[in-house]
């Protein structure tokens, strides 16, 4: 199963990566790197992330603080945002 990251998530994921490079650049590289070798475990396994908030979703915990929140669709997993743990949880994905 191939893994898509959708081009919100991907935006969100250059927010964080940006944030956490202004104190820690090495740091910034090797979160994405985390996260990119997470979530490419769900062209595996992909409903190893728990069931979502929002309808037909999964969230799968890739760092302590940061949910990746995923569909699975045919034979694509889709990665639709990546948020942090404390951040509101939206009644629906566009």
């Amino acid at each position: 199963m191939a893994v898509e990251w959708l081009a919100s998530a991907l935006a969100t994921m250059q927010f964080i990566a940006d944030h956490i490079a202004e104190d820690n650049p090495k740091r910034a590289r090797s979160f994405v790197q985390e996260v990119r070798e997470k979530t490419e475990l769900l062209a595996q396994f992909p409903t190893a992330g728990r069931t979502g908030r929002v309808i037909d979703t999964r969230e799968l915990v890739v760092h302590e603080n940061y949910l990746v929140i995923y569909r699975v669709r045919r034979s694509k997993v889709q990665i639709l945002r990546v948020r942090h743990a404390r951040q509101k949880h939206a009644s629906r994905i566009d």
